[in-house]
């Protein structure tokens, strides 16, 4: 039996509240728990900019390298058609990090948490390894993309710079002892950077406004290609982080908000704000990767890009810019270093939330990132520094095996009055929620079904569903 709420198990709603509540008694992150002082009678700016910073924490996860490549793939070789896909997926994001919020402040718990007092514990060591192995994964991609960045940037040797990212852990150690906030601005001031490059790249290439506008409009194409579909499940793939979901739900209890109906309330609404202003910032980054490919290497004859390296190598000649390369490259280390710093992070919550068990901060970033830097330094050294890109593709498709078993609970949970009370999800979240809950398992299961069953038979089973109807 799970050691808090476990309906269906017997016992009255009313003792399972109190075991749930009872449960609470460990919080997430409790070094930094409730660190920032929220302001009581503030105008809406200074409540605002006190709730301010957890979304962008957060919105890294959806523009991490591993996007990168599905970004750049969509990009060069369908135009800007994808850019819907983005775009539907930044509103999936948007919707689950809302309820990531809902469920931190209304119950005091992270996702990791809620899913140890609710199931029973061969369940939560189950979630608990899959969640490893997802961040693990998501750490991959960074610890590539950073390398990568590198190498571009200063012809460091691909295998040393991976070597290199570990200082990363010093870094995240002694920012978050100075105060939470400080890790925050760092986040924020890398994410700026990575605006301000794409921001510059859109300049040079001069899309086509009306293109890219109707970029964002669906099209039924995506579905009756099978090429552009498996790219948009990519995309999805990479966007949704399963991760992103239990940092959340713990990094929003950072603020030291009223515990009672009214202050969660103003709780939920202000960090929502954060969050969603956050994710529209990664919209952009993600749809500027994209437009870019699309502008630079699609209508120019470049469409087979699929590699980071081709593209730094191409953007400069192609756009007749000289520095277009070196912006592309530094935002990518901007871009990997951001995301470490919220997947070691994530790591702690996990093992936290779903063990009850603690190791020293240096200590589990040090093992979260070499569970990363190894198979990236094998991979590198056995077949070369040519297949990075394969690496990064893998890793998304580890991180797709395990986003269905952070989105299921995460709904299940906000949707139990027991748990939630008043703050339960009404009847348009259930359905939004539980449809892009299918959505990803559907399409994810379809990423694997593409990425392990060789195209011979895929195709076989695709002329027999057809000739059925």
């Amino acid at each position: 039996m799970g050691r808090g709420f476990a309906p269906g198990r017997g016992g009255s709603m009313s003792s399972d509240e109190h075991a749930w509540r009872r449960a609470a008694a460990a919080v997430s992150l409790p070094e930094v728990h409730r660190s920032i002082m929220v302001p009581g009678n503030a105008p809406f700016w200074r409540k605002m900019l006190a709730f301010a910073g957890p979304g962008f924490l957060v919105a890294v996860g959806y523009m991490d390298p591993g996007n990168w490549a599905t970004d750049l793939a969509g990009g060069a070789q369908f135009g800007f058609t994808l850019l819907s896909v983005i775009l539907i997926s930044n509103l999936i994001a948007i919707l689950l990090q809302h309820l990531c919020i809902k469920l931190g402040v209304v119950t005091g718990r992270d996702l990791a948490q809620a899913c140890r007092d609710h199931y029973p514990k061969p369940v939560v060591w189950f979630l608990w390894v899959l969640c490893e192995l997802a961040i693990s994964a998501c750490d991959l991609a960074e610890v590539v993309g950073s390398a990568i960045g590198l190498q571009l940037l200063f012809g460091i040797p691909l295998v040393w710079g991976c070597v290199i990212t570990c200082l990363d852990v010093l870094i995240v150690l002694f920012l978050q002892n100075k105060g939470f906030r400080y890790v925050e601005a760092l986040v924020v001031t890398l994410i700026l950077t990575i605006g301000g490059c794409f921001a510059a790249e859109l300049l040079f290439v001069k899309p086509s406004l009306t293109g890219v506008l109707m970029g964002f409009v669906p099209s039924t194409e995506i579905l009756r290609n099978p090429q552009m579909l498996y790219v948009s499940i990519g995309i999805l793939g990479a966007t949704v982080m399963p991760h992103n979901l239990y940092l959340h739900s713990s990094i929003v209890q950072t603020r030291n908000f009223e515990r009672t109906p009214e202050g969660k309330r103003e709780a939920i609404r202000f960090a929502t704000i954060d969050s969603t202003a956050a994710l529209m910032f990664a919209l952009f980054i993600n749809g500027a990767i994209l437009i870019l490919a699309a502008a630079a290497f699609h209508w120019s004859g470049h469409k087979d890009v699929a590699s980071i390296q081709d593209a730094y190598r191409l953007l400069s000649p192609t756009l007749g810019v000289g520095i277009a390369s070196t912006l592309f490259a530094l935002a990518l280390l901007a871009s990997g270093q951001n995301s470490t710093l919220t997947g070691t992070l994530a790591g702690q919550i996990v093992m936290e939330g779903f063990l009850n068990f603690r190791l020293p901060a240096w200590l589990r970033r040090l093992v979260t990132r070499m569970i990363a830097i190894v198979p990236a330094v094998l991979v590198i050294g056995i077949f070369g520094e040519g297949r990075t890109t394969e690496l990064l593709v893998a890793s998304q498709v580890a991180l797709s095996m395990q986003l269905g078993f952070a989105v299921w609970p995460l709904m299940r949970f906000t949707d139990e009055k027991a748990k939630m009370g008043e703050f339960v999800n009404p009847v348009w979240i259930r359905i939004l929620g539980w449809l892009s809950a299918i959505v990803i398992i559907g399409l994810n299961v379809k990423l694997l079904f593409d990425t392990f069953v060789p195209e011979e038979i895929r195709r076989a089973l695709w002329r027999l569903v057809a000739s059925s109807h």
